[in-house]
């Protein structure tokens, strides 16, 4: 059970029987009467946001929420087929549950997936992935007209910018908590 005072950014909680999540939150103190904490609120099954505005004392039951290990096997169509590392029972997620994980993901890529009263409802990558690009202009020595980045296709079909001495058929790391890119990987 949690209480107004311990909301804060990136908090769990259950109401109506739903999960949120903490998006962003605000302590206010007026010069008399209570403290207000003003939070805008996610729900983790349907994504929706909206404001509201808690008084101090206020009390709220900690969302359920269990996180598993899971690899990442197929699509088909648009739902995205996941297994348990540990059972092997598979789990199909649609592409609205994955948000922006569905451009990094991989076969056979092992993620986190978080299950709410035994149903998935989302999926968190690896920090760093590892993809191949597929397409990427090539860069002329001198070209300053297109700045200092050019646009790259990923094995996933994903496009980012990339710094212009990549080239078609490097593996690059990216970054999944901002799509961008981070480094080349030696082979």
């Amino acid at each position: 059970m949690y209480d107004s005072s311990d909301l804060r950014k990136g908090l769990k909680i259950e109401i109506d029987g739903e999960p949120y999540i903490v998006v962003q939150f605000e302590f206010v103190k007026p010069g008399k009467g209570q403290a207000l904490y003003k939070c805008r609120l996610k729900n983790m099954l349907t994504g929706i946001q909206f404001d509201r505005t808690y008084r101090s004392g206020e009390k709220f039951n900690e969302a359920h929420l269990e996180e598993h290990e899971m690899e990442y096997l197929y699509a088909e169509g648009d739902k995205y087929c996941f297994m348990n590392t540990s059972n092997y029972e598979q789990e199909f997620l649609s592409a609205e549950q994955l948000g922006d994980a569905v451009h990094l993901l991989k076969e056979n890529t092992l993620c986190n997936v978080l299950f709410f009263q035994d149903k998935a409802i989302g999926v968190t990558l690896p920090i760093f992935m590892e993809l191949k690009i597929v397409k990427a202009d090539p860069w002329v020595k001198g070209d300053t007209a297109s700045g200092d980045s050019k646009p790259a296709t990923l094995e996933t079909g994903y496009v980012l910018q990339v710094p212009p001495f990549v080239e078609e058929g490097e593996i690059i790391r990216i970054d999944t908590r901002t799509g961008q890119y981070v480094e080349r990987v030696k082979s």
